[in-house]
């Protein structure tokens, strides 16, 4: 999970949610006792967004240094303050940001790949990570670009990424 704290210098102050519903008597509750109120949202959770792409580690001893592909099942958890919205994120807007690495294939800086592409006129189609391309890296560089998209309520993501039924990483729990 990555902090908004750990990744910027500053960020507003977001209420912890310490605030006791306020019911007027009739059942209804004020919007002030909801808006700002610390909550998370899940997506992906029973139904992880699901992406094809291509991937190679360039230093892997392995066949994983071969060009393959994938497809990832992720999972994002957003913890913020509930907006005027009534939400904390737009689940469109998280989904967004994943979705542009469908059908993408993802290289790490300096990869000979990277001028291939070039060179066959599919640069459109790459991802460049400074980092080797793995599950890992994955989940942190989609915890920085949610981070990026989001609101400034939104304080913590946590991305989950599985590339097999055997491989799943994610921020600690």
């Amino acid at each position: 999970m990555i902090e908004r704290s750990q990744f910027e210098e500053s960020i507003p102050a977001v209420p912890d949610g310490g605030s006791t519903i306020a019911d007027t008597g009739s059942g209804t509750v004020t919007e002030d006792a909801i808006v700002g109120t610390r909550r998370t949202l899940c997506v992906g959770g029973d139904r992880p967004i699901r992406i094809s792409a291509g991937h190679r580690l360039l230093h892997h001893d392995g066949k994983c240094s071969r060009p393959h592909g994938h497809n990832y099942e992720i999972t994002a958890t957003v913890e913020g303050a509930v907006t005027q919205e009534g939400w904390i994120a737009d689940k469109g807007d998280i989904t967004d940001v994943i979705d542009e690495w469908d059908h993408m294939f993802l290289v790490e800086e300096g990869d000979p790949l990277i001028e291939a592409f070039e060179a066959s006129g599919d640069s459109d189609s790459l991802v460049v990570l400074d980092q080797p391309p793995t599950a890992e890296v994955m989940a942190l560089v989609l915890e920085r670009k949610l981070l990026e998209a989001l609101p400034e309520t939104v304080t913590d993501v946590s991305v989950e990424v599985s590339e097999t039924n055997e491989l799943r990483t994610g921020g600690p729990r």
